[in-house]
């Protein structure tokens, strides 16, 4: 079922308190927060920053917003005032903030995919050698009180979504390889090294980049992964092993989230169509952390 079309690459829902919802929209166009209310009928630009990619909300209602375009982090409110909050990691400048989440430590954790926009996409194209090209995806653990900003890893072949899961661990994914990673919760902290947990690559995968994008987990301890090029949300169980693949209309989603305590649906940003897609999935999320 389509919960609400007409938006521009479309990507980072979260569900607000009030059940209305906040995504952003990529497209070179809008390069905006947008506010969608709960039936998905009025729709409302917050600010237009640039190119943001992930979103997270913290206790306070203040967004946070991984900004591609300008590589930044950047604090915004509903009334679309915003700051920039951090450009770089003890002077080792962000490269393409991607996606933002709350841990129970309070900390807010960023992926960074490693490579400038700019030298991924090219004339609107993405360059035909991307496997090939030079990455350094991160892993960034903030303190939004402070500033203090610490690197829990690097190295990744485009890092992109990541979740904190019902056993404590943060899982990111690698969007070249398709691979799902683990970091284990241990004494209150990350730690490394990671460890692969699932790929979610089909074997009958087309050509063309494809790969892991947002994810959230369910209450039932199962990882739903969004899969750009692959048009599915591709379910990981406990195992790391694919359970389930969730078609889509469109080839190209980005993120998910789940509905309201009780609604058991997920909705998924898509960017082809355009729209935020919702499904029946019989399972409620596992709960954002608020910092």
């Amino acid at each position: 079922m389509i919960f609400v079309d007409g938006i521009g690459e479309p990507e980072g829902p979260v569900l607000l308190e009030d059940e209305s919802w906040v995504i952003v929209e990529m497209s070179s166009d809008r390069g905006c927060v947008t506010h969608i209310d709960k039936e998905g009928k009025q729709k409302k630009v917050i600010a237009k920053t640039g190119r943001p990619n992930g979103l997270a909300v913290d206790k306070e209602g203040t967004i946070w917003v991984a900004e591609s375009m300008v590589p930044s982090l950047l604090r915004l409110t509903m009334d679309g005032k915003y700051e920039v909050f951090l450009t770089d990691a003890n002077d080792e400048e962000f490269l393409f903030p991607n996606d933002l989440v709350f841990g129970p430590d309070g900390y807010l954790y960023m992926t960074d995919s490693g490579i400038l926009f700019d030298d991924l996409v090219i004339n609107g194209e993405l360059r035909s050698d991307y496997k090939e090209a030079k990455y350094d995806g991160r892993v960034y653990k903030i303190d939004t009180k402070t500033k203090q900003i610490t690197k829990i890893d690097s190295g990744i072949l485009f890092t992109n979504g990541l979740v904190f899961g019902p056993d404590g661990n943060l899982y990111v994914d690698e969007t070249i390889t398709g691979n799902v990673y683990r970091y284990q919760w241990t004494d209150g902290e990350v730690v490394g090294p990671r460890e692969e947990f699932g790929n979610v690559i089909a074997p009958d995968a087309l050509p063309g980049f494809t790969g892991p994008d947002g994810m959230k987990f369910g209450l039932n301890g199962h990882l739903y992964v969004t899969v750009y090029g692959q048009g599915d949300v591709t379910v990981l169980g406990k195992d790391g092993k694919v359970s389930e693949r969730i078609k889509l209309e469109g080839k190209l989603p980005t993120n998910c989230a789940f509905g309201p305590e009780g609604s058991k649906k997920l909705y998924v940003t898509e960017v082809e169509f355009g729209r935020m897609e919702v499904f029946d999935v019989g399972v409620d999320g596992f709960p954002l952390y608020k910092g």
